[in-house]
């Protein structure tokens, strides 16, 4: 079967356009594949994640025995190296884990601020 030739210019225009949308929306529009929604998906559940935790962390700041002196402590550190105290004190060690958080530390470290 052939392809008439009063049609020819109109399918090589769609396909132009077709390949033009798809770079538009791709480069500038903001449309994104299958792998990058996945990604963002992720960041956005591990946002409200770090979020929802970062209290439990200073609720147990504020039960520790010893909170004024770490926090006296807190205040000579770095405050790029306080999410490193704040792990290592074990309140941003959530319980049922053995392990700090780091990203909770930091949220943790952001509230604690207006205690310093």
């Amino acid at each position: 079967m052939s392809i008439p030739e009063w049609l020819k210019p109109s399918l090589v225009g769609i396909a132009i356009g077709a390949v033009g949308i798809a770079i538009i929306g791709f480069a500038w529009a903001g449309w994104q594949g299958p792998e990058s929604a996945e990604e963002m998906a992720n960041e956005h559940a591990r946002t409200e994640v770090v979020a929802a935790l970062a209290p439990i962390c200073v609720n147990q700041a504020k039960n520790d025995p010893r909170l004024a002196e770490t926090l006296v402590r807190l205040k000579d550190v770095r405050s790029y190296e306080r999410p490193n105290e704040v792990m290592q004190i074990g309140w941003a060690t959530m319980p049922g884990s053995d392990t700090p958080d780091r990203g909770v530390a930091t949220a943790c470290m952001e509230q604690l601020n207006s205690m310093l």
